[in-house]
């Protein structure tokens, strides 16, 4: 293909791309999430512990973001019954957002766009740009430090902060997702204790609450058996104050958490959590909500024409 074809190519995604995001609605400034939840000297420390987290190491970003569990901003601790709550599930399954594109550079808006699209694969939940006339609605943003989100729906808007450098990150992102869906940590489960065993000792003072369960009156596991592997597990060192394991695994051979994605059972317990609110179809990803389709394409479209114009 001759070079002034893919200059024309790249022309072309450009124009896609912006005229995408003239038609995707801003909305205004969500209910929750707006402010700062840290002080100036947490914020400062937060994102440099984030930043400079290996990709490969043991501690997950989000257990560093200084919110109730890590990175569950909530109202008070009343508001622990989401998981349970059917005002907090979303209509038909389907999550309007936004992305703050000052916030993120166009690899990065693609890293969020593709975490979505695992759930458009794997799931029943689908998310589509945001409308003028949504009274619920989540936005990406950057601007706080730590990886963190509501839990559930609420009202008026809410966020779900990435930090960058740190938190713009596939696994990062479908596990602040799953929070805004609506799931608590995999070791709050009222049963962990068959599975995991706490290592309090090890804890550092002041965050032994991370570690609370909830009973079958606040969560529900749907049936589904405790998940070493998920994406909503805390890591083995989680909160520790000395380097030494918080969490210890019952079972041998096992892995305590992962940021590669949605496990099966992740998927299993958010299709039984929506099944009766997802506008169902033959196949679970065998459609892209329109809006968010000419998003991602034409995003793709722009960073695949820069990188063959500019190797």
């Amino acid at each position: 293909m001759t070079a002034t074809l893919w200059r024309l190519i790249g022309v072309v995604s450009i124009i896609g791309l912006g005229s995408c995001y003239l038609q995707t609605d801003r909305p205004p400034n969500p209910k929750h999430g707006n402010g700062q939840p840290h002080s100036e000297n947490d914020r400062s420390r937060i994102a440099t512990q984030i930043e400079e987290l290996a990709d490969d190491g043991e501690v997950n970003p989000w257990e560093l973001s200084g919110l109730y569990e890590g990175d569950m901003l909530l109202d008070s601790h009343q508001a622990r019954n989401g998981i349970l709550n059917e005002t907090m599930r979303w209509p038909n399954g389907t999550v309007p957002y936004y992305i703050e594109d000052d916030d993120f550079t166009d690899e990065q808006e693609l890293v969020i766009l593709k975490a979505i699209k695992e759930y458009h694969k794997k799931t029943c939940i689908k998310f589509r740009p945001y409308h003028k006339s949504d009274l619920n609605w989540v936005v990406f943003r950057s601007n706080s430090s730590g990886c963190w989100s509501s839990v559930g729906m609420q009202s008026e808007g809410q966020t779900v902060n990435l930090q960058s450098p740190g938190c713009v990150k596939h696994g990062v992102v479908v596990h602040e997702l799953l929070h805004a869906l609506g799931f608590f940590h995999q070791q709050s489960a009222s049963n962990r204790d068959d599975f995991v065993r706490i290592l309090w000792e090890n804890i550092e003072s002041g965050h032994e609450h991370n570690f609370d369960k909830y009973n079958d009156t606040v969560v529900t596991s749907y049936g589904v058996e405790y998940d070493y592997g998920s994406v909503m597990h805390y890591s083995g060192k989680a909160f520790s104050k000395n380097k030494e394991p918080t969490i210890e695994a019952l079972q041998p051979n096992v892995t305590l958490g992962q940021r590669k994605g949605l496990s099966d059972k992740d998927i299993t317990k958010l299709d039984q959590m929506y099944q009766s609110r997802c506008v169902q179809s033959t196949d679970p990803g065998d459609s892209e909500p329109p809006g968010f389709l000419d998003q991602f394409n034409s995003l793709l479209g722009f960073l695949g024409s820069n990188l063959l114009l500019n190797p």
